[in-house]
Order: C-alpha cells, then sequence, then structure tokens
C-alpha cells in the first residue's frame, strides 16, 4: 500500500480517485476534456501524495508565454517590445494572452497553457492562483511576474520598479516649483505599486513638513475615466490643488481632461505629473511631465530570468527592481500667483 510520504503513478492515482487511467492523464497533461469535479478531486490526490512523473518527459514548445490584466493603450506594447527582443535572440515565439482587466488567470486560460507547454509564462500586473503555480510547477513551466499587482508568493521571481522612489521624485518636484496643494489619484488599493507610489508621496510631503489632506487623495483605477473622476472632484473643492501627480499616464490624461472641462489651463492653472513615461506622453499638449518606469527593459529582466529557469539554472536574485527617473517636460510649472 502507498504511504502519502511516497509520489504516485498515473495507475495508483486512478484507482484512488475511481477513474480511468486515461482520465487522470488528461488532467496530469492539461487537457481541457474532464469534468471540473473530477479534475478537482484527482489533483487534490496529487497535492496530497505527489506524482511519480514517468521518466519520458515531453519536450517544451519555443514559446513563452505572456499574459496581461488587460491590452490596453501603450502599456503592453512596450512590455511585448521587450520580451520579443529577448525571445528573438532564442528563436522562441511569443504568445500573448488578455485577462480582460481581471488579475487573476481563469482556470480555462491555465488549461490552455498546461496544452501549449510553453517555455515559460510571465505573467504582467497579474497573478496565478496557489493551486495554478502548482499545475506549472508539476509541469515544469517556469513562471515570473512582471509588474506584479500584489506582493509576489513565496519562491516565485519577479521584476518590478522603484514605485516608492518614484513617488517621491514626483512630490519632490512639486515641492520645489513652490506647491503645497498637491493631490494625488491613486490606483487601486490592492496594486502593490499603487500603494509604493502613494507612500513616496506622503513621505516627500512629510520631509517638506506639509500636512497630507484626506481629500487630496483620490482614488482611482489606472484608467482615464478614473483620473478624470478624482480630478474633476478635487478640482471642484473650494481650496482646490495648484498640482495634481497621477500615479501613472492614463490618469493623468484624465486629469487634463477635467482641466479642459473647468476652464483650467496646464501648467498655467494647475501642474500635472504622470506615472510611466509612456510613448505618446511627450505628443499631450503640453507634453507630460513624468516618472519614466523602465517598461522595455523590466520586460527584458523578466524573459531573460524565465530562460534561466528553463534551462534549469538557479537565479542570482529571485526580485529585480529597476529605477525610475523623473522626465520634466511641459506640465509643470510653479503655482499661480494668489
Amino acid at each position: 500500500m502507498t504511504t502519502e510520504s511516497s509520489p504516485l503513478t498515473i495507475a495508483q492515482l486512478a484507482e484512488l480517485a475511481g477513474v480511468s487511467t486515461a482520465t487522470v492523464s488528461k488532467v496530469v497533461n492539461g487537457r481541457s476534456e474532464v469534468s471540473s469535479e473530477t479534475r478537482a478531486a484527482v489533483e487534490e490526490l496529487i497535492r496530497l501524495h505527489g506524482y511519480r512523473r514517468q521518466r519520458r518527459r515531453s519536450t517544451p514548445t519555443a514559446l513563452v508565454e505572456l499574459v496581461f490584466h488587460a491590452l490596453e493603450g501603450d502599456y503592453p506594447v512596450e512590455i511585448t517590445k521587450g520580451v520579443a527582443q529577448v525571445a528573438r535572440e532564442h528563436d522562441l515565439t511569443v504568445g500573448i494572452s488578455d485577462l480582460h482587466r481581471d488579475h487573476t488567470a481563469a482556470d480555462a486560460w491555465i488549461d490552455g497553457v498546461l496544452r501549449r507547454r510553453p517555455s515559460g509564462v510571465i505573467a504582467v500586473f497579474s497573478g496565478l492562483t496557489e493551486a495554478q503555480h502548482e499545475q506549472l510547477t508539476r509541469r515544469e513551466i517556469p513562471l515570473v511576474l512582471l509588474d506584479p499587482a500584489d506582493a509576489p508568493g513565496k519562491n516565485v521571481p519577479s521584476v518590478g520598479a522603484g514605485n516608492w522612489n518614484g513617488g517621491l521624485t514626483a512630490t519632490r518636484h512639486l515641492l520645489e516649483l513652490g506647491h503645497r496643494r498637491i493631490a494625488i489619484i491613486t490606483g487601486p488599493d490592492s496594486a502593490l505599486s499603487s500603494r509604493a507610489r502613494l507612500d513616496g508621496y506622503r513621505t516627500a510631503l512629510d520631509m517638506a513638513g506639509v500636512p497630507a489632506d484626506p481629500e487630496l487623495i483620490g482614488r482611482g483605477d489606472f484608467l482615464i475615466e478614473g483620473g478624470l473622476a478624482a480630478a474633476h472632484r478635487m478640482l471642484c473643492l473650494p481650496d482646490r490643488p495648484t498640482a495634481i501627480f497621477a500615479t501613472n499616464d492614463g490618469q493623468a490624461i484624465g486629469v487634463y481632461h477635467a482641466a479642459h472641462r473647468l476652464g483650467l489651463r496646464i501648467p498655467d492653472d494647475l501642474s500635472v505629473v504622470g506615472f510611466d513615461d509612456l510613448p505618446s506622453m511627450r505628443w499631450a499638449i503640453p507634453p507630460l511631465t513624468t516618472v519614466r518606469q523602465p517598461l522595455s527593459q523590466m520586460a527584458a529582466a523578466a524573459t531573460r530570468m524565465l530562460l534561466q529557469l528553463a534551462n534549469g539554472e538557479e537565479l542570482a536574485q529571485s526580485r529585480i527592481e529597476l529605477a525610475t527617473e523623473l522626465v520634466v517636460r511641459d506640465s509643470t510649472a510653479p503655482p499661480p500667483l494668489s
């Protein structure tokens, strides 16, 4: 009789689950034609007992699976450029998935990945459930998180940017121009990058002896519409802000629209700072001052990490954080005279 400490074969798993060996094989190999109840039962047995893989090992396809929480705007384009650059050097193809603004991949997506058997998966501003990560691990498909939406799980490699320092630098720039009524539009509360940028903003204000006004903290969603709504509310305050730090470039464009609707000129009446430095921001009117996040370099670093893991190599470090820098253009100026 097999003990819990001994990995089971497909035949032993099938006997315990009361199903055929073909059904267990389909679950192990990520095929879809198995009911969700049966799949869950077999995967629970594998979790409890382990699975003794056959010596014959399938060869991964020459594919990097790149999954985005949303395929919108310039952000995914810059990420894809960085991944494609490294993929070309290694004769790999890049496959792209869209989670349609969901930060967690659905089971249907993971089933497709297991069928495709890529060399590895890069999840951008999104993540996998623990069960999905276990599925990839059992199939020896490495995973790297890029700009993770939340704190990476244990032993999950990740690449990010200096978000806290970026928030600090953006706010300091406005303080040095003479602004004291400085508002911020955050991203989702659940987003790690949003929380770090907000902490940088608060630190800069504290170091300058400027109290943080709760009315000047607008909750956004990293979308243009959210930036417009948050900016409009704050710009209608009796003592409105003279500057707004939008924690991504999309929300900064929303601020531009809100200012236009209210008859405010940028930067004469209102200074605006974004975050990302997407290519189109230099063509905004006026060109946007923003914090450059090196998206393509981050993506290239994540792809190199992934290929190291796919080749069975150990990573020198499981977390890489690239520096951000302020790019000053024409959307910031000293506050208007009272």
